[in-house]
């Protein structure tokens, strides 16, 4: 191990081209990361978190909320066109997805579970089966996906996201 990789903070993970991945580590990790010490002053500069790449907290969730609602809008009998176009949206991910860990495991996932693209229902049921995976390494709770589409595309029934 060098001995930059030595002084690097909890949840901190190297990228490919040897410097410090954002989309791989957690914000946590890039706490006092972006601060810039003014010479000869004691303040200190930090970015506001707007203007920041996102960690992988960040790009997780929104990525999993774009395919869960595009599961949800995803029609119940597709065509064979729109068919390809969902899996190659779904094979894209591992290559093309910034965080290298997350991208090969997900592409791991998709070898273990073909996609199941045959319509709204089955592909918002995989997408969810995918996910939990993903919760359960994390050790966070499983989501019912019996209510992907109350999560993704009605809102719940009382009434609040109206």
């Amino acid at each position: 191990m060098g001995e930059s990789e030595t002084k690097l903070p909890p949840g901190m993970v190297i990228g490919p081209d040897g410097k410090p991945c954002k989309a791989c580590s957690s914000g946590a990790a890039f706490k006092n990361w972006g601060k810039t010490a003014l010479a000869g002053a004691a303040a200190v500069t930090k970015p506001l978190r707007t203007q920041c790449p996102p960690d992988k907290d960040q790009l997780g969730r929104a990525t999993w909320t774009f395919l869960h609602t595009a599961a949800a809008y995803y029609p119940t009998q597709p065509t064979p066109a729109q068919r390809t176009q969902m899996l190659a949206l779904i094979h894209a991910l591992p290559a093309l997805y910034p965080c290298n860990h997350c991208a090969e495991d997900f592409g791991a996932s998709v070898a273990q579970s073909p996609p199941d693209v045959s319509g709204r229902a089955g592909l918002s049921r995989w997408f969810c089966e995918r996910h939990n995976e993903v919760n359960e390494k994390l050790g966070k709770v499983a989501f019912d996906c019996a209510k992907t589409d109350e999560r993704w595309k009605e809102g719940p029934k009382d009434g609040s996201c109206d």
